[in-house]
């Protein structure tokens, strides 16, 4: 089977709705990279599964990527070789009531600051940190996202996902994941359709409050309304990226058009010239200098999606 044999199958159900060679970087928060040689938005759970369907009986060797917010990958300047999807639709992007009523239900697409300010509102305690975190639902699941001493594992319960291999939708226990420190057992044949979070009854202002301080600190720590990926590098054990990086005389050092933060060494800022490239050769030019400096070895938070050229930075 090849592209061109998944590329019928799936014209045949979603007819224009598939596109060819959509450029990506302006669904990422880095705002580069290349197009993806197939697109495509599913609108309802039977387009996942129509989708699907296509992907395992022409599929093979196509290679496929689900994006989100965009806001933790960086795509390589050539693109993705094969299908992209996308849940944008508003099938994918609510916040409701669950059962119990201290529970709530959340599409993949949903940002993760309208999920914090919905249960903020509504007096439930637990995704306070999602506030912090520029990212959908979806990605915060799969790799279980988390900030100011908060994770996504803290309170998810159950986890709606999409069997790309078998065609088939079905519920997951939080508990089944393997949910660690940015980790989860989710792989690209994996794709989170909505999550259920079981929360902490508490006084609305009191909420409240803890939203206004995260906000504050992203604002005075983080890298204001400047194009990047949220955090670089995971935090090694007993130690934080961002000291270590800072410790090996890195802030503000550069790779063609991205820079280490001057405000935050564990965030990497791009400017209008900067290219997918400049970001995969900062990375691992950063971790090398930490290792050297420090002997512990980096591992990096964003993900990367595509070609590289492997070379090291001279």
């Amino acid at each position: 089977m090849s592209e061109s044999d998944l590329r019928a199958c799936l014209a045949e159900y979603f007819g224009a709705r598939l596109q060819s060679d959509v450029v990506l970087a302006p669904l990422t928060t880095y705002r580069i990279g290349g197009p993806a040689a197939l697109y495509l938005e599913p609108a309802s759970e039977d387009d996942l599964v129509a989708l699907a369907r296509c992907l395992r009986d022409f599929g093979e060797g196509v290679p496929v990527l689900t994006l989100g917010r965009g806001s933790n990958i960086v795509i390589s300047d050539q693109g993705w070789p094969g299908l992209l999807i996308r849940l944008e639709s508003k099938a994918f992007s609510f916040v409701r009531p669950g059962e119990p009523p201290t529970s709530l239900v959340t599409g993949a697409a949903s940002s993760l600051p309208v999920v914090a300010n919905w249960a903020a509102r509504r007096g439930l305690s637990g995704v306070e940190f999602m506030i912090a975190i520029p990212g959908s639902v979806g990605g915060a699941v799969r790799m279980n996202a988390g900030a100011h001493g908060g994770a996504t594992s803290d309170h998810l319960v159950t986890v709606k996902v999409l069997d790309l291999e078998a065609a088939e939708i079905g519920e997951r226990k939080a508990s089944e994941l393997e949910l660690s420190y940015r980790h989860s057992n989710l792989t690209e044949n994996s794709v989170v359709i909505e999550a259920a979070f079981e929360l902490v009854p508490e006084e609305p202002a009191e909420v409240k409050a803890r939203l206004d301080g995260f906000r504050k600190h992203r604002a005075e720590t983080q890298p204001p309304a400047v194009q990047n990926a949220g955090s670089t590098f995971k935090n090694p054990p007993g130690d934080f990226a961002g000291r270590l990086v800072e410790a090996a005389g890195l802030k503000g050092f550069r790779v063609g058009g991205v820079a280490v933060s001057e405000l935050h060494a564990n965030f990497f800022v791009s400017d209008a010239s900067a290219t997918a490239q400049d970001v995969y050769d900062l990375v691992h030019e950063v971790a090398r200098r930490v290792k050297d400096a420090s002997g512990i070895e980096l591992e990096p938070e964003v993900r990367f999606a595509g070609d590289f050229n492997t070379g090291s930075v001279s």
